[in-house]
């Protein structure tokens, strides 16, 4: 996108909103306009007609869209290209249309925000990005300490996720390991408090809330432990004191700074608890969604099996949970109430079941993938993913989403993606294989690894002790 390429902010009245997940209230136009002089729109006008422009194109045509259609509303003469220095104006549209809210370096400008945003998503549909691979050491902050008592260890990555500047990834051993973006360096490891195990792999990381201010990590025995991030000194402390008899296996976490959720399998009319994110209070527990797969969970302690559930949490604090037999969405403001549900004929492969915040993702039994909106599981974008189908396995397919794609990756270790940003519905786009195979061995992805991204990276875990990280932002 040219430097001038940009967006535009919306009337005092809202804007249209085509597929329901993008739009909002324009917060008006900047202080300080020309006003209307004989023969000339006053800039107000334009700011607000260029919001609308933008808006109206990234909903009917996809987000890529919106830059182009500024580019050309700006061309018309210098009183409306004077209109693309508003901050303002930048603010909203990169709110809007990227789902950005604060900037991430204080000399940034909400113009280059935006522009940079563009590019990155650009640069995912083309296939242009930086690969490299992680690494961390066993030796920082004493992570050479057996834990194992003479066990055989079995490392594999359980959870990834990524932050503006890190990537945090959560273990078999129970520990999350914490890199830097920016260096791709370990920083540091957060280990859990010690205690008796109810299964070898009783302490495996089911969950991890990363922010660039702490890591918040749940495991299997339903332990939760907290840690600053940033700090010279690794501070773990244990939040929650799991009950495993009591509840089951906590077989999926993940949440915000507001709310937690915690998806459990193995006893009945237990499968949700939720948190307050700021007091950790203990504030909702119930629902039956794991009841049939109350045995997996109790495997999920000795065994590193296929997953149980999914959990994830949109940015309208909605709690989407699933198994392979069931969908459902639930009200983290209505604690108990289920918006939506679904029993899908062909299953869902858990694996592959994803939100950006928006919309979710998920993949069926025959590898028939949809784009549904939370609140009613609408489909508005389907795309197929070749090499699945019987069994009812998924063959280890993993997958995520971010605004515009979805990565799946699945056996032979290609990591796959679909541009599934289309503004009107239809049918998702295949764009590409990663140049890149993961896996270790055979290049088989098994079950137990991960994979994870947001709008400038892909991080995925294969089984090969090493963490692969596609960077579609670097310049």
């Amino acid at each position: 996108m040219s430097s001038s390429s940009s967006s535009s902010s919306s009337d005092e009245q809202g804007s249209g909103n085509g597929n329901g997940n993008r739009g909002g209230d324009y917060e008006g136009p900047s202080a300080s306009r020309r006003r209307f002089v004989d023969g000339v729109w006053p800039e107000p006008f334009v700011e607000s007609l260029a919001y609308q422009v933008a808006i109206d194109a990234s909903n009917s045509s996809g987000r890529l869209a919106a830059g182009p259609a500024l580019f050309n509303l700006f061309q018309v003469c210098s009183t409306w290209r004077e209109v693309s220095r508003s901050e303002l104006l930048w603010q909203n549209l990169t709110g809007q249309i990227w789902n950005r809210h604060r900037l991430p370096h204080p000399h940034t400008t909400w113009r280059e925000e935006f522009i940079f945003r563009h590019r990155t998503a650009r640069n995912f549909r083309s296939r242009r990005y930086h690969y490299s691979t992680l690494h961390f050491n066993d030796n920082i902050n004493g992570d050479n300490e057996d834990e194992n008592e003479g066990e055989e260890t079995i490392l594999s990555c359980r959870r990834l996720v990524l932050s503006d500047n890190h990537l945090a990834a959560g273990f078999s051993d129970g520990c999350v390991r914490l890199f830097s973006l920016p260096s791709r360096v370990h920083l540091s490891t957060f280990r859990p408090h010690h205690r008796d195990r109810l299964g070898r792999f009783s302490r495996a990381v089911s969950g991890i809330i990363l922010s660039e201010t702490r890591v918040v990590f749940a495991s299997h025995d339903g332990d939760i432990h907290v840690a600053p991030v940033g700090s010279n000194v690794v501070a773990t402390r244990r939040s929650v004191y799991g009950d495993v008899l009591n509840d089951g296996a906590l077989v999926d976490f993940c949440g915000s700074n507001r709310k937690w959720v915690g998806l459990y399998a193995g006893v009945p009319g237990r499968a949700f608890h939720v948190w307050n994110g700021e007091s950790e209070e203990l504030i909702f527990v119930g629902g039956t969604l794991t009841d049939p797969e109350a045995v997996m969970g109790w495997h999920l302690l000795t065994d590193l099996t296929e997953f149980v559930g999914r959990v994830r949490v949109t940015n309208q604090e909605l709690a989407i949970a699933c198994t392979s037999l069931r969908v459902i969405v639930f009200d983290l403001g209505n604690l108990g109430f289920i918006i939506s549900e679904e029993a899908p004929r062909r299953g869902v492969i858990v694996g592959s079941v994803d939100t950006n915040g928006e919309s979710l993702a998920m993949v069926d039994n025959r590898g028939l993938g949809s784009v549904r909106l939370p609140e009613t599981l609408q489909e508005v974008c389907r795309f197929m993913v070749r090499g699945v189908g019987g069994g009812g396995g998924g063959g280890g397919l993993v997958g995520c989403m971010n605004l515009g794609y979805v990565v799946m990756c699945g056996g032979g270790g290609i990591v796959r993606v679909w541009s599934v940003d289309n503004g009107g519905g239809g049918d998702g786009e295949y764009l590409y294989g990663m140049r890149e195979r993961i896996g270790g061995g055979g290049g088989g992805l098994g079950f137990g690894n991960a994979i994870t991204a947001d709008e400038r990276h892909v991080a995925a875990w294969s089984g090969d002790l090493t963490i692969h990280l596609w960077d579609f932002g670097a310049r």
